[in-house]
């Protein structure tokens, strides 16, 4: 019975083992750090201006749906990507921290990716980014309170500080980046297209272990 045990328990672990002798560092990831994150975490960095990260957005939300228990997937939203004004950059990057904080963060994130790159209109003030995301079920009042509020502003003030730390270190060279514990630079590039969703969640996974 006890060898049973551990024939199954090798049987289990043999695919991760498997996959995790073909990731190589400078290839597929790079440490960016000598410290990982205190909690686990995978942290991605995109632009809604962006057309890589909206086609890349449905396998950030599905990797996020796919992380074990206490991972948390965090989206930190950039601003160098000159398609819009800064004010209307950081008023988008506010309103999906709101829409987050309520629970719609991916239905949000969506409908913005979605006005911008398939129906193509443009967000010219504050009024148009709450118009949209007052017609995914967020209250209005709710809505004005939390864009005001110490948290969310906070919340943006933080990813434009580590947009800057890492654009100076030149991590952040362009988007969608995602970044590991902190630690790991994920290069989307040595991915395969063509099984990008599988090969991006089993890179994460390996990651995610190390250490």
């Amino acid at each position: 019975m006890k060898k049973w045990l551990v024939a199954a328990a090798a049987a289990v672990l043999l695919p991760l083992s498997a996959v995790a002798s073909n990731f190589q560092v400078g290839k597929h990831y790079e440490v960016i750090a000598e410290q990982r994150t205190a909690k686990p975490e995978v942290k991605e960095y995109f632009s809604f201006f962006c057309g890589g990260c909206y086609a890349f957005e449905p396998i950030a939300q599905r990797l996020a749906q796919s992380l074990p228990d206490g991972v948390e997937f965090k989206k930190f939203h950039v601003d160098f990507i000159r398609a819009a004004s800064p004010e209307i950059q950081n008023a988008l990057a506010r309103a999906y921290v709101v829409a987050k904080n309520l629970g719609k963060g991916d239905q949000v994130s969506t409908a913005i990716f979605n006005q911008i790159h398939r129906s193509r209109v443009p967000f010219r003030s504050e009024d148009d980014i709450r118009n949209l995301v007052l017609i995914n079920d967020i209250d209005g009042e709710t809505y004005d309170k939390a864009m005001r509020s110490f948290g969310v502003r906070g919340a943006v003030n933080q990813m434009m500080k580590e947009q800057q730390e890492l654009s100076e270190r030149r991590v952040l060279t362009g988007v969608p980046m995602l970044v590991v514990n902190g630690k790991y630079k994920i290069l989307n590039e040595s991915l395969s297209q063509r099984n990008m969703q599988q090969e991006m969640q089993q890179l994460v996974e390996y990651l995610l272990s190390k250490d």
